[in-house]
């Protein structure tokens, strides 16, 4: 990309985001490199700095190792590898329950750190007076409800939500209390696809599912998972590529050509300048 082209590409913006309910579905992919964010830009109208990244990039078993560090770190890695995109990055575990106050000092570390748009929580309804709070000064904020990876240990795994009466009461009343609060939009993890289609018919604000139908009003996915890298997926994923196989396959030639002594080859190596000639 010419210097040209990056000073007029211009990020997409949280209101513009916001305005897409019942609209143009949102396309939304998880990055956590700038090699990566720069591929997946010219695609996708948001990336999202997951704190998945615990688990596909640092090998943890699950987000809640996950530092405010870590998040910042990546952060800063796709904002530089990204230009059109809007780049959220999530809070992770730790860094947002305690007050109101602790999620805005950490919005505010994210935001002025990465220069990321927005912060995205895990939001019960018991989290909307602290998304309520971020929003009116100046923090905008992506939801999250439904299946809540940070809260796995307290749940006793990933479990799909929205099959029983109590549970869909539960997450729907999530999603009324976080957009009343004031967040721009709303990811529904692992419901039931008759409940994605209700709340995002009953609130105003976008919702993006994974693993919630395509009934909501976007949806986004780990790239990793895209990708093929790993042998295993959720359900709900969709592989588009088998890069696992293809980076087995690669690394199998090089070691092989490195034993056979076939790499690297004179093309691939450096030698002396020949002495100029009296």
């Amino acid at each position: 990309m010419s210097a040209q082209t990056q000073e007029t590409v211009k990020r997409i913006t949280v209101p513009e985001i916001a305005a897409r309910k019942r609209g143009e579905p949102i396309v939304c992919l998880t990055a956590y490199d700038a090699p990566t964010a720069g591929l997946l830009d010219p695609h996708c109208d948001v990336l999202l700095v997951g704190d998945s990244l615990g688990m596909v990039v640092h090998g943890l078993p699950n987000t809640v190792g996950v530092t405010l560090d870590m998040m910042i770190l990546h952060g800063q890695a796709v904002m530089r590898g990204s230009r059109r995109a809007m780049v959220v990055v999530d809070l992770p575990f730790g860094s947002y329950e305690a007050s109101k106050e602790a999620a805005y000092a950490a919005s505010v570390r994210v935001m002025q750190e990465t220069g990321a748009q927005a912060v995205k929580l895990e939001t019960g309804v018991e989290m909307a007076e602290t998304v309520a709070f971020l929003v009116k000064r100046g923090i905008p904020v992506m939801g999250h409800i439904g299946l809540r990876p940070q809260a796995v240990l307290a749940e006793g795994g990933f479990k799909a939500k929205g099959r029983t009466d109590a549970e869909r009461e539960r997450v729907m009343a999530e999603a009324v209390a976080i957009s009343e609060a004031g967040a721009f939009c709303i990811v529904i993890e692992g419901v039931a696809e008759s409940l994605a289609r209700e709340i995002t018919d009953i609130i105003d604000t976008p919702t993006i599912g994974i693993g919630a139908s395509a009934a909501c009003d976007g949806q986004v996915l780990v790239i990793t998972d895209v990708l093929g890298v790993f042998d295993w997926a959720p359900k709900f994923v969709r592989k588009y590529a088998d890069l696992r196989t293809e980076i087995d396959r690669a690394a199998a030639s090089f070691a092989s050509d490195v034993r056979a002594r076939r790499f690297p080859a004179e093309v691939e190596t450096y030698f002396s300048k020949k002495p100029a000639s009296s």
